[in-house]
């Protein structure tokens, strides 16, 4: 059975409810993709793109509430991804 995850007023009440067996709660409607960025970023490039283009790139990551650098580097990696 499938099951939404709770609302929690503390972090007390999240620790309790990781003790459990939590296997009624992994289904797709409850699983969100997170990008993890813990590589330190110490290469650099350039890049030279049409003024529209970094324009809509820049309005595409403002809606997302990110960097347009960040969020072209999520590109990158999603385009890599299988």
């Amino acid at each position: 059975m499938k099951k939404k995850l709770p609302k929690f007023k503390n972090d007390e009440e999240i620790e309790q409810f990781l003790e459990k067996d939590l296997s009624e709660y992994i289904h797709p409607e409850n699983l969100k993709k997170v990008t993890f960025e813990f590589l330190p970023k110490t290469e650099r490039i350039t890049l030279r793109v049409p003024p529209e283009l970094l324009t809509s790139v820049k309005k595409k990551a403002q809606k997302q509430g990110m960097s347009y650098h960040k969020y072209i580097r999520q590109v990158m990696e999603e385009s890599l991804t299988p």
